[in-house]
Parts: C-alpha cells; sequence; structure tokens
C-alpha cells in the first residue's frame, strides 16, 4: 500500500497532523511519501498512489489556502475519479465548514474519501495526537 501525504502548513499544525499521520500509516504497514504541496511535481505524481491524503488547514473565512494550495486541488479535480482520498487539516476558528466543504467538492469530482475528514483544533496535542495517527492507520487500511 502506496500512501501520498501533500499538505500546506502555515503555522506548523498541518505539518505537525501530517507528520503524526504518516507515523501512524507507517505503523500499519503502508509506504508512506510526505511532501509540501510547493515540492509536488504535477498532478499525476500526486496521485501516483494507492491512497492519497491530502492536509490543509482552514484559512480565511473557512476556504482553503489560496495561493498554493486551492491552485493545486484545482490541478487534481478533474483527475481524482475513483480515486482513494483522505483529507485533514487545522484549524482555529469556525465549526469545519471549509472541511465539509472540500469534502462535498471532491465527492463530487469522482473521489473515493477512505475515512472520515480529520480536523484538530490548533496544534496536535493530547487525544489529537493519537487521532492523526489512528488517522493514518485507517487510511493504511
Amino acid at each position: 500500500m502506496k500512501i501520498n501525504i501533500i499538505y500546506w502548513s502555515g503555522t506548523g499544525n498541518t505539518q505537525a497532523m501530517a507528520e503524526l499521520i504518516r507515523d501512524g500509516a507507517a505503523a500499519a504497514g503502508a509506504e508512506v511519501s510526505l511532501a509540501e504541496v510547493s515540492a509536488v511535481a504535477s498532478a499525476d505524481a500526486a496521485l501516483d498512489a494507492d491512497v492519497v491524503a491530502l492536509g490543509c488547514p482552514s484559512m480565511g473565512a473557512e476556504v482553503l489556502e489560496e495561493s498554493e494550495f486551492e491552485p493545486f486541488v484545482v490541478s487534481i479535480e478533474g483527475k481524482v475519479g475513483g480515486k482513494k482520498l483522505a483529507l485533514f487539516g487545522s484549524y482555529g476558528w469556525g465549526d469545519g465548514e471549509w472541511m465539509r466543504d472540500w469534502s462535498a467538492r471532491m465527492e463530487k469530482a469522482g473521489a473515493v474519501l477512505v475515512a472520515e475528514s480529520l480536523i484538530v483544533n490548533e496544534t496536535p496535542e493530547g487525544e489529537a495526537v493519537q487521532q492523526c495517527k489512528n488517522f493514518g492507520a485507517a487510511i493504511a487500511g
């Protein structure tokens, strides 16, 4: 099982989630690649895995980060039909609307969400650390 984890992080919270998810997936036996979205060569390279986990925090009025991550999502949107995806991210306000919108958008594009999307308030600490590792194990599935 090959998993690509691709994320954008402004404060380090979503990066911490990505690293914990990687640890959980690797412990479950998956081959895991972890990359910041700016380091991803192409949409095809991003999607070259059994499961692709995408991570982005809530920004502004509960939207995806607009300069790097949103353009990346647009670049893969037409290619995710039938693809197994998992979505995660951190937030500091709101109620998770950005994640509900993003999940619906990916499902509308034909993606198969392999786990309930994971959101963590601010930095993953305490119980959230284990939630991230469990998410990784679940998507390694």
